[in-house]
């Protein structure tokens, strides 16, 4: 057996093993309680008392299986399994510490498994735009995810925080409820290749963010941008060697009341000052493919987004129920990154059933577009090659976009856990026209210890 997956067992039984302990110290009728917030319960009233002292202990799991159905790159039908603990805590330090208006938090993850996308429903010299087990990915290894501080200025209009952490805790920030990655989280860091890096993979940063008014807020921030903590080993990587720049996001974000429900309206833009090759070109501007030249090499390169969400109906009057639309899009420099613009829409229903009143059902399409020049680059190796043939594994595949889709059914089963099984649906995988379309069974289980 390999390493990875006895870690993975020994972790699951690790954490088993303290549920039953901590649920032997619990209230009989809080351990597992449907009605408590956490599986493990409230530790016979311990972790109430711990939050009125400033502390949140923060443990969570989310478990994800893709199976191929029908379609893809390779239709031999299998299922693979993905998923993430998470362990840390908030802590409030004007309850511990007396410091007014400052709060702390550290966070450790864990992913382990595999993912459907990678060799069943895309080619693999090609691989998916989007993946269909979002959890799956930076490595089989435990990371640093969180580990900072922040401190609210001027009757809380001034809020500023630093440490280490991501771009998408702040900024381009969405929700991760879909199985699809293509509907999950912040999304320019899905698509802005090399530089945004997503979570659990923290960074040295700072934040500052000042509340313009009840509604409206605007941000920036500042990244190091260093490849090297993408690399197995350094997950908990904290000196700078390795940076090759810094990322800088802006963003002005409005949250209003449209018929007494509300939205959140973003808007950002991002630049990178850490060198960027071209696509296409070489130094002279020709073609590198063609000249065998090194692509040319620009200082710098840039996005925008656009990110809106609104809740559009209550139900019966309860505002805890209704539907929900959102829509994400994101645009990217044409000289110098794969993905050149993506754009999302989904559609939420919570309660939809009086009966089921904390269910959910969500069903949502993307559009992800692969850089023209990308395109053109490809042809043009296939040419100085000398291969046309799809089959030949020197055979670069011609990608260009990629449109993935997903329904699926939230079940509230306890206040601490959700199971969401999902239908996915993948059209031209990883962008390339001569791979089938791929249907993916899926299941995402939430649960919060």
């Amino acid at each position: 057996m390999k390493k990875k997956h006895v870690n993975a067992r020994l972790i699951c039984q690790v954490s088993a093993a303290a549920a039953l302990v901590l649920a032997g110290n619990a209230m009989a009728d809080d351990a597992f309680s449907s009605d408590s917030k956490w599986m493990t319960g409230d530790w016979g009233g311990e972790r109430t008392k711990l939050i009125e002292q400033g502390i949140d202990i923060k443990m969570d799991y989310v478990g994800e299986v893709g199976g191929n159905l029908h379609g893809g790159y390779n239709d031999d039908k299998t299922a693979r399994y993905s998923d993430q603990f998470g362990l840390g805590a908030a802590l409030d330090l004007q309850k511990l510490l007396g410091w007014d208006n400052t709060q702390a938090k550290i966070q450790l993850t864990n992913r382990n498994g595999e993912n459907i996308s990678n060799d069943r429903v895309g080619d693999p010299r090609a691989g998916t735009l989007s993946s269909s087990q979002e959890v799956y990915g930076r490595g089989h290894m435990v990371r640093l995810t969180q580990l900072w501080i922040q401190h609210q200025f001027f009757d809380n209009k001034l809020d500023v925080k630093a440490g280490y952490f991501g771009e998408g805790e702040d900024f381009n920030t969405f929700p991760c409820d879909f199985q699809n990655l293509a509907f999950c989280g912040s999304q320019v860091g899905n698509w802005a290749t090399n530089i945004w890096y997503n979570w659990p993979v923290s960074q040295a940063a700072i934040r500052v963010k000042y509340n313009i008014n009840d509604e409206l807020y605007a941000q920036i921030g500042a990244y190091n941008q260093n490849p090297s903590q993408l690399e197995h080993g350094n997950g908990f990587k904290l000196s700078g060697s390795g940076t090759a720049g810094t990322v800088l996001p802006v963003e002005l974000v409005w949250s209003p009341k449209v018929n007494s429900l509300p939205g959140e309206y973003r808007i950002g833009y991002y630049k990178s000052t850490a060198d960027a090759n071209d696509v296409l070109k070489d130094a002279n501007g020709n073609d590198a493919a063609t000249t065998g030249d090194a692509y040319r090499v620009h200082s710098s390169k840039h996005g925008y987004w656009f990110v809106a969400q609104q809740q559009l109906t209550s139900h019966n009057g309860d505002a805890s129920r209704g539907l929900n639309i959102a829509a994400n899009a994101t645009f990217h420099d044409k000289d110098a990154n794969f993905i050149d613009n993506y754009q999302s829409v989904m559609f939420v229903y919570k309660g939809p059933f009086d009966a089921r009143p904390k269910d959910d059902v969500g069903i949502g399409a993307a559009r992800i577009h692969v850089n023209d020049d990308v395109k053109k680059n490809a042809e043009l190796l296939n040419a100085s090659n000398g291969v046309s043939d799809y089959d030949n594994p020197v055979f670069s595949p011609i990608r260009d976009t990629e449109y993935n889709y997903e329904i699926n059914y939230g079940f509230h089963v306890t206040n601490w856990l959700t199971v969401r099984p999902n239908l996915q649906y993948i059209t031209h995988p990883g962008g390339v026209d001569a791979v089938d379309n791929a249907l993916v069974a899926g299941l995402k289980i939430q649960s919060v210890f």
